[in-house]
């Protein structure tokens, strides 16, 4: 099944909790603290494949979770780290993080982080100073990253093959490739794109049959729509055309049809290297008003074919493979969303609101902290609360008002404030 939009959750793995230990050993005074810290959550890549074509497997899996990592452990041991999760998604496609373009994976094995591990928790050793030699205290593991991902994926072919419903591309495919797509007598036989590699006197190139396009696809009209940013990545668009018209209009008209059609979808399109093809030349209704239709098209590259019987379809080839054989600027070939420009800005370190009577604190820096705290040990929550005066946190509290008793929400904890 060809599947080419897809979303899903991904939640990095969370670091291992540090460890509380202390060294006793018979013969040895002043052992002290050996808790080891824990090991980093694993991190998610994506990794684009060449031999996928679909996003059926993601469209089947909405959530992807990376490995944890593992507690710390005494004498001084970290923890594991959690392994890495890579997930393979086809040549071509476009990943969205929380709504924004985030990448575009063009290139096969091309490999990109995603979101990343939660950083491992301290153990009590990491806390040992000259004046603090017995530290009893820990860090939890930070947890991972998490983003909502959606997928956009854009074939990449050397040929797109685009043209009005029975034109003959599917045919024309099974001719020159070992693809077999369903061929049949009536209109949208084909309701996926399909890929086929030509093989031409040594020469490959891999092609694509798009479903056939009609009158006002850019707005969304039939199965157009869907499918026209498959042929936005490649370098030749073959225009296959019946001759003997479609839905009462003659070739012209109906040449015109697909050619506005592009025009309005993307003007990149329409600069595209195309030839036009003239299909079913075997069983012409007309050769004379064949004959007048191609006094329009005069100055395009033109090919008369049947792709039933083969015939002029060696002379097709020859003049594809010429094609693409000139240098190709990619990157200006098809229209595409741009990385947003990083901005670095100076944020405060946390930012405070009143939310129905609840003092609600967010900011990156108070959220992990919190997260990372063990408030069943007084020397960690005697900690907590020294970072955050330290940060201004219980002053500005104050300012905006909040009085003993009154409930402060931090992350998923909430506290009662106190003076």
């Amino acid at each position: 099944m060809f599947i080419d939009k897809a979303c899903t959750y991904l939640t990095a793995g969370r670091g291992g909790d540090g460890c509380i230990s202390f060294r006793r050993e018979k013969y040895v005074p002043y052992g002290g603290p050996n808790g080891g810290n824990g090991g980093n959550g694993g991190d998610i890549y994506f990794e684009s494949d060449p031999h996928k074509t679909t996003l059926l497997d993601l469209s089947y899996k909405p959530k992807f979770k990376a490995e944890d990592g593992q507690k710390g452990s005494s004498s001084d041991k970290s923890g594991k780290y959690g392994e890495d999760l890579i997930i393979k998604i086809p040549l071509g496609t476009l990943i969205f993080k929380n709504g924004e373009f985030f990448a575009d994976l063009k290139t096969a094995r091309e490999r990109i982080l995603i979101v990343k591990g939660g950083r491992g928790g301290r153990g009590n050793a990491s806390f040992k100073t000259g004046r603090y030699t017995v530290p009893r205290i820990a860090e939890k593991g930070a947890p991972g990253e998490t983003a909502e991902v959606n997928f956009e994926l854009r074939l990449i072919a050397d040929v797109g093959f685009l043209g009005l419903p029975n034109a003959g591309k599917s045919t024309l495919l099974s001719q020159i490739s070992a693809a077999r797509p369903k061929i049949a007598n009536y209109p949208f036989t084909t309701l996926a794109p399909n890929l086929g590699v030509v093989n031409y006197k040594g020469k490959h190139f891999t092609a694509a049959d798009i479903p056939g396009i009609i009158e006002g696809a850019y707005k969304g009209r039939g199965l157009g729509f869907e499918f026209l940013r498959h042929i936005r990545r490649t370098k030749v668009l073959i225009h296959i055309i019946d001759v003997n018209g479609f839905d009462g209009r003659d070739l012209y008209e109906n040449y015109k049809i697909i050619n506005n059609e592009l025009k309005k979808y993307s003007k990149y399109l329409a600069k595209k290297h195309i030839i036009i093809v003239l299909n079913k030349i075997d069983s012409a209704a007309s050769l004379k008003q064949i004959k007048n239709s191609k006094k329009h098209l005069k100055a395009k590259r033109l090919f008369e074919i049947s792709a039933a019987t083969g015939y002029g379809v060696d002379a097709l080839l020859k003049e594809v493979v010429r094609m693409l054989e000139k240098p190709v600027a990619f990157g200006n070939e098809e229209e595409i969303e741009s990385l947003p420009v990083k901005k670095y800005i100076y944020e405060p370190e946390f930012k405070i609101s009143i939310e129905k009577g609840v003092f609600v604190a967010t900011g990156a820096k108070v959220e992990t902290l919190t997260e990372m705290t063990k408030f069943d040990k007084d020397e960690a929550l005697r900690r907590y609360q020294n970072i955050l005066k330290k940060m201004g946190f219980e002053v500005e509290l104050k300012k905006m008002g909040a009085r003993p008793g009154d409930t402060v929400r931090i992350g998923n904890f909430e506290f009662t404030f106190e003076k």
